[in-house]
């Protein structure tokens, strides 16, 4: 920036900007409070069914988060505006008030061409008028004024390149919709590009020379930065894709650098995440630079990237267990993950991805080495659900095609993961072996058919099921049943699969009523919003009772189970359903069949339940009970899928009167589930040993005495309406519910039995 510039700079327009942006921010702020409460709300209010359902629901939510980010932007262009304004309207001020007191000294500051300035006396003192006074400096006073405003000139320079750099860097971030960057003035944006650009030189540093110092900086900037949009883009760009892997790969050979692997060995964890997290926020940006970037990390992906020989997809993947990565580049990533594996295997016919006593480990966090690419990307896919239920649908082998084992079939990449893959053997830091490789898988797909991140619970946001997730499910459902050691081999993955199967709870009660496809009291009985999956009751019952060996999930399903037949009965015996949800036969009969299935569920996982206690020596009745009660920990507070209708996934029972209940509060589901782990609390089962018939009527009474107390409060509830009668109608249903498990369950519990111990 010249001197005249800045000295006649007239800030009207810059003014204008500002407040025209303060009236942006104002503005957006009403629409996305609007769009947040009516636009949102009464979409999570409204009653979606079919493809408005997973469609339009999802778009709507999109739309009012659209309105939130366009806030953030807009707010973060004025805060780096008025910041910027308020920085050259000091630096002129200041310009001026230093040329003026220059002038009292004599001194005169005048443009010079190209931009410059130049520094001289007013009047020489040999020149001065006879009794004229001039005040007296040598050339340094002239220096030092010279310096003062090239020092001025600067900071304005810097104030105007600055906030021209952050801004165009925001606006890269979205090439459509906006940028959720926030940052309340420019120094905090500029800070970030320049930490990133400083914490970029360290890692392209030979490791060999980088200091313990040097890898604390890094490590701390990549944690304060992580979720940080500019620093992240930027970071990961500088470092280039190539760069990136070659970094890990490299800082993790113990021979590269043994001070820092011995002083920060501890730290490499911390390290690890803190880049994950890093490197995802730098995917969601639609800068050219990412895009490249992600393009280059496909690419390298079969390439040895270090001379361990460890392959770019063995690297990255360790980089993405944390954070949210963009949905396309992990469908790309997963595409040419999964070619990679076909050319290695022959087609997945032999095994992969072996590692050597030598090759050093790739990921830090002790549960695995980090040598098999899946683990890591099956864990990123665990956050990011719509990429894996595409990855998932995606074929391995496609119909037909080379390779085809299966004949006309093909093999989707759930079919080959969860089925026919030869998982490598793996360790963990301790040298023992680690199943964390199908533990992810479980994650991922829990990820792909609930349509949430793993580990977390559905929400009134989210939409309901749509035909891929369903689709999912089914072959899962399928996969155990026709072949239960896929799970029963591998127990540890129980808690994931049984948290899928209370969150296809509705669809799980459709399949086993027998009833023939369309029947409208089965639609009306177990409604679902979104796409159903449609299962057999044969392979139902088949899943269920291998689900049920294992006590995380025996007690994610028994538990959804309770919460969902409290909420079904609740929303049955409400006189106030609409007469187009009405059910068509008799509340009797609704009340009896929920009640059935119900306790038929129960009385499945039940035989589940026996055949760990009295098979296993390892496997206890306590075991189940504390399992159940564990539950409770996790849903804190968020109890409940609902019962798939009306609010998202999410239905609010009816809150049941304090005097009605004998003072207690809540609703009809809460109560059940209270109930439900108290019983598993009181260690009921402890000393129980190995009494099946014991066993079998603790779970027949205690489905009996949840489901009595649903019926009875939700009876209460909606003004004591059949309150007489509700207690015959549940105990019907729950001795006709167990009868059924008792027969078909027990049955396929032994032919489960045999199929295992082959």
């Amino acid at each position: 920036m010249d001197l005249d510039t800045l000295r006649s700079a007239n800030f009207k327009l810059l003014d204008d900007a500002v407040n025209d942006w303060s009236r942006m921010v104002d503005n957006f702020d009403d629409l996305k409070e609007g769009a947040e409460r009516g636009l949102k709300g009464a979409a999570n209010r409204a009653d979606w069914t079919g493809y408005n359902a997973t469609v339009s629901k999802v778009f709507i939510g999109k739309t009012a988060g659209e309105f939130d980010d366009a806030h953030t932007q807009a707010k973060t262009i004025w805060n780096i505006l008025r910041d910027t304004r308020d920085e050259l309207v000091k630096h002129r001020d200041n310009l001026r008030e230093v040329i003026e007191g220059a002038l009292k000294k004599n001194l005169t500051v005048t443009p010079a061409s190209g931009g410059g300035f130049t520094v001289s006396m007013n009047i020489h003192p040999d020149r001065a008028a006879k009794g004229t006074s001039v005040p007296e400096h040598g050339q340094n006073s002239a220096n030092a004024l010279r310096d003062e405003i090239q020092k001025i000139l600067d900071k304005a320079s810097e104030s105007d390149r600055t906030a021209s750099m952050v801004l165009q860097a925001i606006a890269d971030q979205s090439t459509l919709g906006f940028s959720d960057a926030n940052y309340r003035d420019r120094d905090v944006a500029v800070a970030a590009v320049k930490e990133a650009d400083a914490l970029s030189k360290l890692a392209k540093k030979n490791p060999a020379d980088l200091s313990v110092a040097e890898f604390d900086r890094l490590n701390a900037g990549l944690r304060k930065y992580a979720d940080d949009e500019l620093f992240s883009q930027r970071f990961a760009t500088q470092l280039g894709a190539k760069g990136t892997l070659e970094f890990w790969a490299d800082i993790n050979d113990p021979n590269a650098n043994p001070q820092l692997n011995h002083s920060r060995h501890e730290k490499f964890d911390e390290l690890q995440k803190n880049l994950s997290l890093t490197l995802a926020t730098a995917t969601q940006s639609d800068a050219l630079g990412m895009t490249e970037w992600t393009s280059k990390v496909v690419d390298l992906g079969n390439r040895p990237v270090s001379n361990s020989g460890a392959m770019g997809f063995q690297v990255m993947s360790n980089l993405m267990r944390w954070g949210d990565y963009d949905d396309q580049f992990l469908r790309d990533y997963g595409t040419r993950l999964m070619e990679t594996e076909k050319k290695l295997t022959d087609n997945g016919d032999h095994g992969a991805w072996r590692r050597t006593g030598t090759d050093p480990y790739l990921n830090r966090t002790g549960s695995d080495t980090g040598w098999d690419p899946m683990t890591g990307y099956m864990k990123s896919l665990s956050n990011s659900p719509h990429a894996a239920t595409a990855f998932f649908n995606e074929d391995f082998t496609p119909k037909g095609g080379d390779g085809d084992s299966s004949g006309d079939k093909g093999v989707s990449n759930f079919e080959y993961l969860f089925e026919e893959r030869d998982w490598p053997s793996d360790i963990d830091a301790d040298g023992n072996a680690s199943n964390t490789g199908r533990n992810t898988l479980a994650l991922a797909l829990e990820a792909a058919t609930t349509g949430h991140p793993a580990g977390e619970l559905p929400t009134k946001d989210m939409a309901p099921h749509n035909a891929e997730q369903a689709k999912l499910m089914e072959s899962l459902v399928s996969s155990i049943s026709n072949n239960p050691s896929n799970l029963a081999d591998h127990g540890y993955m129980s808690d994931s699969i049984g948290q899928i199967a209370s969150e296809y709870l509705p669809d799980l009660n459709r399949a086993i009523t027998d009833a023939p496809a369309g029947d409208e009291s089965v639609l009306k009985l177990f409604p679902v919003s979104g796409n159903v999956a449609t299962m057999s009751h044969v392979d139902v019952t088949r899943f269920l009772v291998t689900l049920g060996q294992n006590p995380e999930g025996y007690a994610a399903v028994e538990v959804g189970q309770k919460d969902y037949m409290a909420n079904l009965m609740d929303y049955h015996l409400n006189p106030d359903l609409s007469a187009d949800r009405k059910y068509p036969n008799s509340t009797e009969n609704a009340i009896t069949e929920i009640a059935r299935r119900s306790a038929e569920i129960g009385g499945t996982l039940a035989i589940g339940r026996q055949e760990a206690v009295l098979e296993a020596a390892s496997a206890q009745g306590s075991d189940f009970d504390n399992a159940v009660s564990q539950k409770k920990n996790f849903l804190s507070g968020a109890i409940g899928t609902g019962i798939g209708v009306g609010v998202g996934v999410s239905f609010v029972a009816s809150p049941v009167a304090g005097a009605a209940v004998g003072g207690a509060a809540g609703t009809v589901s809460t109560m059940v589930l209270e109930q439900l782990f108290k019983d598993a609390e009181s260690g009921s089962l402890s000393d129980t040993g190995r009494d099946a018939a014991i066993l079998w009527e603790d779970s027949k009474d205690k489905n009996g005495a949840l489901s009595l107390t649903a019926a009875d409060r939700a009876a209460m509830a909606h003004g004591g309406h059949y309150s007489e009668q509700v207690a015959g109608w549940v105990r019907q249903g729950n001795t006709d519910g167990f009868n059924d498990a008792s027969t078909a369950g027990r049955r396929m519990s032994d032919d489960l039995t045999t199929e295992i111990q082959r």
